[in-house]
């Protein structure tokens, strides 16, 4: 476990065949920010003015990108307000017809994204903007392929978990012990990639639902891209209903033990 750890976090750690990634100047990165989204009406709006002021403070060359699944509550309809207020060089608006999944839509964003990094994160105000800036840092610092957003490492923490959201942590340990991935948290959805690596691994990935971002990461471990974490605070949504569901949870164990049986 030792070993898969160091190989994973260090920042000298080889690519796949050997190939260490060639360190981008600063000034030439773009961070393209994919916002899956499904009857967000009402959290859009302040995820996108967080997102914006980060960028804009931090002075990063950025875009959103907002994949919505044809939200029934007027979602599509708040963001094509957000591409007249914010430009629609930062704010693109690129729907789909109905809800496909979450690996499908980040293909779909990809195929709109013209950074070289994309960032994802959920746009429920789960994830604060506002650790961007530190992720961007850790991926400079280490030249990493993949920068994670952990809870459970440092100061990062969860708060206003109901009882299944505290199941994601007990199946995050559960993880732990059967995949061995040498990273503190595989069941968040608050990443930055390389474009060309997080393409690469959603060509590997077979995962549907919440067990698609634990596989992520077990399949960069196979690869060896880097992995650098940066803790977080994850918090509970305000607005809107869970997507989180008895089904998701049943689906999440059977993906796990498939991962387990195929890795």
């Amino acid at each position: 476990m030792a070993s898969h750890s160091a190989s994973l976090t260090s920042a000298g750690s080889q690519r796949r065949g050997g190939e260490k990634a060639p360190a981008e100047p600063a000034g030439a990165d773009k961070y393209s920010v994919l916002l899956p989204t499904y009857n967000e009406r009402e959290n859009l709006p302040l995820v996108v003015w967080l997102l914006v002021k980060s960028f804009e403070e931090s002075g990063n060359n950025y875009e959103i990108i907002v994949i919505d699944d044809g939200s029934p509550d007027g979602t599509q309809e708040v963001a094509q307000q957000l591409e007249k207020i914010y430009g629609s060089d930062k704010i693109l608006l690129r729907p789909r017809a109905k809800k496909l999944g979450l690996g499908t839509a980040y293909i779909h964003g990809m195929q709109h994204a013209t950074g070289n990094f994309i960032i994802i994160m959920d746009a429920d105000l789960s994830h604060h903007p506002k650790f961007i800036p530190e992720f961007i840092r850790k991926q400079r610092e280490g030249n990493f392929d993949i920068v994670s957003g952990t809870r459970y490492k440092g100061n990062g923490g969860v708060y206003g978990w109901d009882l299944k959201r505290k199941f994601i942590r007990g199946a995050n340990f559960l993880t732990q012990i059967l995949l061995r991935p040498g990273v503190s948290d595989l069941t968040g959805s608050f990443r930055l990639y390389r474009k060309d690596v997080l393409q690469k691994l959603m060509e590997k990935c077979i995962s549907k639902g919440y067990v698609f971002q634990m596989e992520m990461i077990v399949r960069a471990r196979q690869l060896n891209f880097t992995i650098g974490e940066v803790p977080i605070s994850f918090v509970d949504r305000v607005y809107g209903e869970s997507k989180l569901g008895g089904n998701e949870i049943v689906s999440f164990l059977k993906g796990l033990l498939t991962l387990f049986a195929t890795t």
